[in-house]
């Protein structure tokens, strides 16, 4: 008769036996892309932006955010934001060229409410300056 310890040694096994890992497919909805310009070393802007999200729509309102490195030319001082939607095509929600610069996260996070979560209170970042 086997041991409680091998019962458990056994069970950690297969719980750290890469091929029984299965990702997260498909994508879960609402996610956050952030894309932006490697070149530019706007890795910790990208990085604060994404944690400010995921502190103000912590799951199951935003599922996800991905950050995106990019280096190419055609890429270069880019610095967006997508919104990701269930049965829609992503929503543009900041673009650092268009927009004039980085995004206010006020900003940014009454954008992303009003489509996540739109009766949701941002406490001081909606009361008007």
């Amino acid at each position: 008769m086997e041991s409680t310890a091998e019962r458990t040694e056994q069970r950690d096994d297969t719980l750290l036996d890469p091929s029984t890992f299965l990702p997260p497919s498909p994508l879960p909805s609402p996610t956050v892309t952030i894309e932006f310009c490697d070149r530019c070393r706007w890795l910790h802007r990208a990085t604060w932006v994404s944690t400010e999200l995921l502190l103000t729509f912590p799951p199951p309102t935003l599922k996800a955010i991905t950050v995106m490195p990019l280096n190419a030319d055609d890429t270069a001082g880019r610095f967006r934001i997508w919104l990701n939607l269930e049965n829609s095509p992503p929503k543009l929600m900041w673009d650092r060229k268009v927009e004039g610069g980085f995004p206010e996260l006020k900003a940014l996070k009454q954008r992303i409410r009003d489509l996540v979560q739109p009766g949701m209170s941002l406490g001081h970042s909606d009361k008007k300056a």
